[in-house]
């Protein structure tokens, strides 16, 4: 492969962290970064041996480039960078407008440039373990939840866009089916969301998202018929259980529940995601094969994802009914 010249655009907390993975790949070079506050960019090439220079100089010498600015800005910075003809990774979510997503996939298509959504967990490789699992798997339910306590900076997307939309995209990527129907519940002030999802074969959804849980939690399940999957993401662990024999059996006089099962455990291959989701993105880029998360399956995350946030705010806003014994 011939060494591909990257760029970041916007090196806030997410940002920095595709600077110093550009830095680490093979056949990659991190060309320069660029960011609306010069001193914070200055900082991120000074520690990743590259340039702090203008966006335009970013997209005019670089290849290909990370977008990693706020969901706002999204659009215009990737049209940009693909108007001179450089390939884009766009952070999550993809975009604010649908119609702004759409047009990013349709001038990519037309300049036969790359553009791949940064739905890093579909690099986690505990999801990439049980992608090869539930084909053969006849799935009932899948549950999500992305808890976490608050952080210390300001985040513009609300917590659906911002933590639910991971597990929203890794489940619709695990579920052959399209959502049917949405219901949502959240706290008045957002922090707490929690969704139910209905797909059109049958399974069910449900997925909680969190900034106010002092405990940090992720984790999927899948209940199908033969077997319950568990996923830890944090742990990249993935857990089959299998055959369960609930009883109840009696033990000096007192009667007590057991549950024996068998669980097995597949070698996950572990890693950074992130740096498996930059090499695959630098691969795409160069082999101009379909990246692994195109931008339709940015759209489709962001449909259901605004589904849920309307949900959740209409019924915040609804009177509640009481209902008398």
């Amino acid at each position: 492969m011939s060494e591909i010249r990257a760029g970041v655009i916007g090196v806030g907390s997410m940002g920095r962290h595709h600077a110093r993975v550009y830095r680490e790949l093979p056949n990659v070079e991190l060309f320069a970064v660029a960011d609306q506050d010069a001193e914070r960019a200055e900082a991120v090439a000074d520690d990743y041996d590259a340039r702090a220079l203008s966006t335009e100089a970013v997209l005019t010498g670089a290849d290909a480039v990370s977008v990693t600015v706020p969901t706002e800005y999204h659009y215009a910075v990737a049209k940009d960078a693909m108007d001179h003809g450089t390939h884009v990774l766009v952070e999550k979510p993809f975009v604010a407008d649908p119609d702004a997503g759409r047009d990013l996939i349709a001038t990519a298509r037309e300049a036969g440039l790359t553009l791949q959504v940064g739905h890093v967990e579909r690099f986690n490789p505990a999801v990439r373990t049980v992608q090869d699992i539930v084909p053969d798997l006849d799935v009932i339910a899948v549950d999500a939840r992305r808890l976490g306590p608050p952080v210390d900076r300001e985040i513009g997307d609300s917590a659906v866009l911002d933590l639910m939309i991971h597990d929203i995209d890794v489940v619709r990527s695990l579920v052959d089916g399209d959502v049917t129907d949405v219901d949502a519940f959240r706290s008045p002030e957002d922090p707490y969301v929690t969704a139910s999802l209905q797909f059109d074969d049958g399974v069910v959804g449900t997925l909680t998202a969190s900034r106010v849980t002092q405990e940090r939690v992720r984790q999927l399940s899948i209940t199908a018929r033969e077997c319950q999957v568990n996923v830890d993401y944090m742990k990249q662990t993935v857990g089959i259980h299998r055959h369960s024999l609930p009883e109840y059996v009696e033990r000096n006089g007192d009667v007590r529940y057991r549950n024996e099962t068998v669980i097995e455990r597949p070698t996950v291959d572990n890693g950074e995601p992130l740096k498996k989701e930059l090499s695959a993105f630098a691969e795409a880029v160069e082999t101009g094969a379909e990246p692994v998360v195109t931008g339709e399956d940015g759209l489709r995350a962001l449909s259901i994802a605004h589904r849920i946030d309307g949900t959740a705010a209409d019924r915040v806003g609804r009177p509640q009914e009481v209902h008398q014994a």
